[in-house]
């Protein structure tokens, strides 16, 4: 719980310096190359564990489908949430939740799509659903066991929410992190495009 604190910490530090003009606008290239970095770092931590890569071969077969049923659940969740929304429609809403954390992409194309108000809202979201698997990893663990931060963390798991799903789940838990990341990643402007459209 600590570390994930410290995580969000330096979000929120790095919003108001921001905000006060305290660092100049590094611009998004200088992110992907800091995002780029860690997931190198990822890559030789991974890389650097052979016992992983054994394990991965003798995975269950089952849990290759993880990723389906986070966007089964996601949505299926986002519809039932659209009834307490009658100013939204359903399409709307699919959209947003299409998103799976992935906030950077979902919310330009759905700001494209459907206007800023929408993508502000796909943003907000998207990092109110990052910030809580950063932060409610351990319970989830505790409570609904190891899978449960994978599939809450959505697209962010092969990348910022890694560390922390890596840390309450268990090593043995990395690359069907990444998988399951990359799979759900992958499938964020096919859907919210879709919903959008």
């Amino acid at each position: 719980m600590k570390g994930s604190l410290i995580i969000v910490g330096f979000f929120i530090l790095g919003i108001v310096c921001g905000l006060l003009g305290w660092v100049p606008a590094l611009g998004e290239n200088v992110s992907f190359l800091t995002l780029c970095g860690l997931l190198f770092c990822v890559g030789i931590t991974v890389g650097n564990n052979t016992e992983l890569l054994k394990k991965f071969r003798h995975l269950d077969p089952r849990l290759m489908l993880l990723p389906l049923m986070t966007i089964i659940g996601t949505l299926t969740a986002t519809a039932i949430a659209t009834i307490g929304l009658p100013h939204r429609s359903l399409t709307d809403c699919l959209a947003v939740g299409s998103g799976f954390g992935y906030y950077s992409l979902s919310s330009i194309l759905i700001t494209q799509y459907r206007g800023p108000e929408l993508g502000t809202v796909a943003l907000l979201a998207n990092i109110i659903r990052e910030v809580f698997t950063l932060l409610g990893a351990p319970l989830l663990v505790r409570f609904f066991g190891p899978l449960s931060p994978i599939s809450c963390g959505g697209a962010t798991t092969m990348d910022t929410t890694l560390p922390i799903i890596t840390r309450t789940s268990g090593q043995d838990f990395v690359l069907l992190s990444l998988f399951h990341g990359f799979l759900v990643d992958f499938s964020v402007p096919f859907l919210v495009t879709f919903f959008c459209s």
